[in-house]
């Protein structure tokens, strides 16, 4: 990966190096929890964080960039958050150059990145977490999960991809980057499209707003090209956590064969696919992300690999002899949703075709 890089820009004065508190001029919203801001010193420059909530340390990256004050009031990001701090204690923080980090002189690269969050995780005092990635997050999460597996508890990521290149071709990354250089403003809009099914004019300002406010178009190129240069397809089978790979059958930014792809690589990984297209988490159908990454992180550690009540359902289909197409049009699914059932139960029982599900089922049976 490439190493440092200096950038330039400004920092809004911090009163207190230490904490600062802090409600978004443009528009808290009545009731809802503002942000408890701290520094702390990292690897890659200083870094502002925020935790919010009780209970076990979720440690969340959100992506390509970050604000923490500004990203609060963008669509539904503020509601999943604080359904979040409702089960745990949820560590945010901005990233190297955005929102209220240092953004003088910092390092961009992907291992700073890395090492700035496990500062954050330090200085929050959880020696132990559970992982949130989302988009570049993911792979962030992902590379802690396997170069620090005595820190992490389980591991979840959403639309993310083992490397970076495999988002578009060539060209198509350079003239996004370029354009999110040379011209901040159309980049930001384009990229709205590219995240947002159909996106309405609303939809655009609060996203381009959203943009301005974390990051430069210097930082926010070269963290896209960082993204683009990543390949963490290498680290993927060292991962031995909890891992749920939550994916969109329809996601605009990252398509649905590139996070089946990372749980293929995970070992144990659980596929969970979702319907709707939007790439951002917290946009459309927000509730049922939310759901399924509490239940997976709701779930017992466990020695065996047990199947989800869905799972099993499929896996009886299955030594009924039914096809994909077909348990699909039983459980009124798509195909895809059904194949992605079927590769996580033969990953969990660790066995490579039908006939041994079948077996396997049999075998439960005779046990009941």
């Amino acid at each position: 990966m490439t190493g440092a890089a200096t950038v330039t820009g400004s920092i809004p004065p911090v009163p207190d190096p230490v904490l600062l508190l802090y409600c978004a001029d443009w528009g808290c919203q009545p009731g809802r929890v503002r942000p408890r801001i701290r520094y702390c010193a990292t690897p890659a420059g200083r870094v502002a964080y925020s935790t919010s909530g009780a209970g076990p340390a979720l440690l969340c990256d959100s992506g390509w960039i970050t604000d923490l004050r500004a990203q609060l009031e963008l669509r539904s990001f503020g509601s999943f958050m604080e359904r979040l701090a409702e089960r745990f204690t949820v560590i945010r923080y901005d990233k190297p150059g955005c929102g209220l980090s240092d953004r003088d002189g910092v390092d961009l690269s992907f291992d700073g990145q890395v090492a700035a969050a496990l500062a954050v995780a330090d200085a929050a005092g959880a020696d132990r977490f559970g992982l949130f990635g989302a988009s570049q997050g993911g792979q962030l999460a992902a590379a802690i999960a396997a170069r620090h597996p005595d820190r992490v508890e389980a591991l979840v990521v959403y639309g993310m991809c083992a490397r970076g290149s495999d988002l578009a071709p060539a060209e198509v990354r350079n003239s996004l980057v370029a354009l999110v250089r040379a011209h901040w403003g159309l980049g930001m809009k384009a990229l709205a499209g590219a995240f947002i099914a159909d996106p309405t004019a609303d939809e655009v300002e609060a996203f381009t707003r959203f943009q301005r406010a974390s990051a430069s178009a210097a930082v926010a190129a070269r963290l896209l090209e960082v993204y683009y240069d990543t390949d963490i397809k290498a680290l993927l089978p060292a991962i031995r956590v909890r891992t749920a790979v939550l994916h969109r059958e329809a996601d605009r930014g990252t398509r649905f064969e590139l996070g089946r792809e990372v749980a293929a690589l995970v070992p144990g990984a659980t596929l969970i696919p979702l319907p709707g297209s939007s790439h951002l988490f917290y946009h459309g159908d927000w509730p049922a992300v939310l759901e399924a990454m509490l239940s997976f992180l709701g779930e017992p550690a466990s020695p065996g690999p047990p199947l989800t009540g869905r799972e099993l359902q499929v896996a009886e289909l299955v030594a009924q002899g039914l096809t994909n197409h077909s348990i699909a049009r039983r459980l009124s699914v798509a195909p895809r949703t059904a194949e992605a059932h079927v590769e996580n139960i033969r990953r969990k029982l660790q066995v490579r075709s039908r006939a041994q599900i079948a077996a396997w089922v049999t075998e439960q049976r005779l046990r009941g």
